[in-house]
């Protein structure tokens, strides 16, 4: 849709964005408005070259998407027609549950262990845990691949699939080959088009799902779904949306809550949205309620942060891990909210 500067084009004018359109297979509908007119663009419009061309006319004052330029993750698109189910949880029909430790101690794998039991007792579904972690500072513990051994013996003992985040092509086919259920991508690589498109190419052929974490700088839910759509579009559309919180932060926590996002997103994609509590907030104190925001929002699921002691856990986990008791309730209530929101 154009929308001109100007009440109308000229004939000059209409002439010239016709003659645009007309190269890529598409045709021009004008409409008279009361105070505008606009120019509907006709037939496949999803060429960005012509997007591009239009918006650099003097004369142009905004040219509007009407068809989604996300195909495959689009709300109308036939992979909404799919049964998604993960962890035997029915998406969209049961929430979804993932609880662990912000990272995987190599040194204490008893921790992670006792962790793993705990988070299942408590009701989680799936076991997340950071094996390589991405740090601000090149001096902080950045993880190694032992810690993945530690995971793949908890998922052993408790039947619990694993969530586990990769940074690049070499960790992601070690969690490939150890069969990772679910391979996060994190923030900081929510933009990185390189991974995204050797995640979803080389989990293509496998069971794995993918669970993309919106960037912090990122911006709206159009951009978001762009970058799930590269993973799709190379062939894995099992995708989980993360929400986790974007900057600038607000004063007292340390992101800025997004779980608001998720109608925005819900109205768009088919695609499930598990919201992250604990890095949106940075707080265990604060997690609960931001999980019962989510779930009031319309998430299919939460991804949170848990140990069996949290004082114990390193990276994030003294300060916004959830412990047993507390993850406990809060799943049950969280429960509660489900069922009253959707019955």
């Amino acid at each position: 849709m154009i929308i001109p500067k100007e009440k109308l084009l000229s004939a000059e004018q209409l002439h010239e964005v016709t003659a645009i359109v007309e190269e890529f297979g598409c045709r021009i509908q004008e409409i008279v408005g009361a105070h505008r007119n606009i120019y509907a663009i006709l037939g496949d419009e999803r060429h960005e070259l012509m997007f591009n061309r239009l918006i650099g006319l003097p004369y142009v004052a905004r040219v509007d998407h009407i068809e989604s330029s996300y195909r495959l993750l689009d709300k109308d698109s036939e992979l909404a027609n799919q049964r998604l189910v993960l962890a035997g949880v029915p998406l969209g029909e049961e929430p979804l549950f993932i609880a662990g430790p912000c990272t995987v101690d190599p040194n204490n794998p008893e921790l992670t262990l006792e962790t793993a039991f705990a988070v299942k007792e408590a009701g989680a579904q799936m076991l997340r845990g950071g094996v390589w972690k991405p740090r601000t500072m090149p001096y902080s513990y950045q993880g190694n691949h032992t810690a993945l051994d530690i995971l793949l013996e908890a998922r052993e003992a408790t039947g619990l699939p694993l969530v586990v985040e990769v940074m690049d092509e070499e960790q992601l086919k070690i969690a490939l080959a150890a069969k990772v259920d679910v391979l996060q991508i994190g923030t900081r690589n929510a933009l990185n088009y390189s991974l995204l498109k050797a995640v979803g190419r080389l989990s293509a052929p496998t069971d794995s799902w993918v669970l993309l974490k919106r960037g912090r700088h990122m911006a709206g839910a159009d951009e978001f779904l762009a970058a799930a759509e590269y993973l799709a579009v190379e062939g894995n559309p099992r995708i989980l949306l993360c929400p986790r919180g974007t900057t600038p932060k607000l004063e007292g926590y340390r992101n800025h809550p997004d779980e608001s996002i998720t109608p925005l997103l819900k109205e768009r994609t088919w695609a499930p949205v598990v919201c992250d509590p604990s890095h949106s907030t940075g707080r265990a104190a604060y997690v609960p309620a931001a999980t019962l925001a989510a779930i009031a929002y319309g998430a299919d699921g939460l991804a949170i942060e848990a140990n069996v002691d949290p004082r114990k856990g390193i990276g994030d986990d003294p300060k916004q891990a959830l412990d047993p008791d507390t993850l406990r309730s809060t799943i049950v209530r969280s429960r509660a909210l489900w069922d009253l929101m959707r019955h």
